[in-house]
């Protein structure tokens, strides 16, 4: 018969295999840091909204499974909740074309900008807004 502590280190041991096991298969995501440096074309340690619409058009292309210039639910699933699919879904067509993805992008953006300045750094994708970016251009 098992004791109190073996039945707790027997649960904590399990515990600790599935967290591995998640953090193993889930692809890490990016420090804010990193996807500046990944995306500065112009080596000035921001991105302007020009950098983060190239990334997110190519990160489009790359969600666009089905290569039909569309984006359904289940294609940006893992990028954009339920709610802000509708809303960024103007015509209700039930998927997302690439200029309402970027639109979507762009304000994302203007709202990670909190200095006004036209670019991001990375203390402003650490922000809300900014790590929601951050999953549509990386």
């Amino acid at each position: 018969m098992l004791d109190k502590s073996s039945i707790l280190a027997k649960i904590s041991c399990c515990g600790l295999l599935a967290a591995v096991l998640v953090l193993h298969s889930a692809p890490a995501a990016l420090a804010a840091s990193d996807v500046v440096s990944k995306y500065d074309k112009d080596s000035d340690k921001t991105l302007d909204l020009a950098e983060v619409k190239s990334a997110a058009g190519a990160q489009f292309d790359k969600l666009n499974k089905d290569s039909d210039d569309t984006l359904d639910s289940k294609e940006v699933k893992r990028v954009i909740g339920k709610k802000e699919f509708k809303a960024a879904d103007p015509d209700n067509d039930g998927t997302l074309s690439k200029d309402e993805y970027l639109a979507i992008v762009e304000d994302l953006f203007k709202k990670a900008d909190v200095d006004n300045e036209g670019t991001l750094d990375a203390k402003e994708l650490k922000s809300k807004a900014g790590r929601a970016l951050k999953r549509l251009i990386d």
